[in-house]
C-alpha cells in the first residue's frame, strides 16, 4: 500500500501510519507518529507492506509526524528508565490493592501523556481503585491493558528449548489456534512439559512446521503396518524423516533400520519383475491425507 509504513514500538507492538509527506525512511530508523492526544516513537519495521497483510481496515490511519531527531531519541532513552520505576510502583500498588493480577511490562508514551501497565490475570479484576491511585501519582493518563500469556512471552522475549529467539517475539505477527493433533501428526509423545513453550501453552512451531512434516512423512509407510523385507515380514516401529529410514522389528524382537529409498527401490524393481506387489507395495506408494 502506497505511503503506509509499519512501526514497531516496546514489547514488539506494531501498527500501520500513514507517510503522507513521504519521509524517505530505511528500515531501523525512528519516527515520531500521532498518538491517542500526543505523540509517540517507533522504530521503522517495514516501508512496503505485503498485499496480504491487513492494514486497519475501514480505521483511519494517524500519521507519521516526522523524522525522529537527537532530542528525541535522548527523550525516548529517558523514559526507559522511568518505565523501571512506575514498574516497581505499580507492583507495590498491586499487593496494596491485593488486586490478583501479574504485571508485565510499562510503556511510557513519547511525550509522557499516557502510561500503558500490561498485566495477565486468570479473571476478570477490579482496577479501578488502583488506575486512580497511578493517575494521582504520575499526573497523567493511565491504561491498564489485560493481556494472554502468549502476549506475555511475546512482550518479555527469551529463548525457546531450541536454543533460538522466541518464534513470537523475533517473526510471528500474529498467533494462530493450536491443537495437540498438530502434535499427532508429527508423531511426537503427547508430554505436556515437552509440548509448551515459556508462556506454558502449545509451542507455535507446531503449526507452522505442520506442513513440512505432512509432506515428509507422507513418503514414509503408515506406522505399524507390516512390510516384506529380505528377513521376511516385520511391523515398522518407527520413521524417521531427518535421515529418511524406518525401522522395522521383526517377530523373533529383532529390530532393523532401513533407508527409506531402498526400500522403495527394492519394492518398485519387484513390481518391475515380476509384475506384481510386494510386501505392503501399495502401502509405500499410496500418498497419505
Amino acid at each position: 500500500m502506497p505511503n503506509v509504513i509499519q512501526l514497531k514500538f516496546k514489547g514488539e507492538r506494531t501498527a500501520f501510519y500513514l507517510n503522507a509527506q513521504q519521509f524517505p525512511f530505511r528500515v531501523k530508523d525512528f519516527a515520531i507518529v500521532e498518538a491517542e492526544k500526543g505523540e509517540d516513537m517507533g522504530m521503522v519495521n517495514l516501508i512496503e507492506i505485503p498485499p496480504s497483510m491487513k492494514v486497519n481496515g475501514n480505521e483511519a490511519l494517524k500519521r507519521v509526524l516526522r523524522k525522529a531527531n537527537d532530542a528525541d531519541i535522548i527523550r525516548y532513552q529517558s523514559n526507559k528508565a522511568v518505565e523501571l520505576r512506575a514498574r516497581e510502583a505499580c507492583r507495590q500498588k498491586i499487593v496494596v490493592h491485593n488486586l490478583e493480577m501479574k504485571l508485565v511490562d510499562c510503556e511510557y508514551q513519547l511525550d509522557g501523556g499516557k502510561i500503558t501497565f500490561y498485566f495477565t490475570a486468570e479473571k476478570r479484576v477490579d482496577f479501578r481503585e488502583l488506575v486512580k491511585d497511578l493517575a494521582g501519582e504520575y499526573r497523567t493518563r493511565i491504561e491498564l491493558r489485560q493481556i494472554g500469556v502468549r502476549d506475555e512471552a511475546k512482550r518479555l522475549g527469551g529463548y525457546g528449548v531450541c536454543g533460538r529467539k522466541l518464534c513470537c517475539s523475533s517473526w510471528i505477527s500474529e498467533f494462530a489456534p493450536i491443537t495437540t493433533q498438530a502434535a499427532k501428526e508429527q508423531n511426537l509423545p503427547l508430554n505436556p512439559n515437552k509440548l509448551a513453550g515459556v508462556c506454558g501453552r502449545l509451542k507455535c512451531c507446531l503449526m507452522y512446521e505442520r506442513d513440512f512434516y505432512n509432506q515428509a512423512i507422507a513418503q514414509f509407510p503408515e506406522l505399524a503396518k507390516e512390510i516384506t523385507t529380505e528377513k521376511g515380514t516385520g511391523t515398522i516401529t518407527k520413521i524417521d524423516i531427518f535421515h529418511d529410514t524406518l525401522t522395522v522389528k521383526y517377530p523373533n524382537s529383532e529390530t532393523e533400520v532401513l533407508m527409506l529409498a531402498l526400500v522403495k527401490d527394492k519394492i518398485y524393481k519387484c513390481e518391475n519383475d515380476c509384475g506384481h506387489g510386494h510386501g505392503n507395495m501399495e502401502e509405500l506408494k499410496k500418498p497419505r491425507a
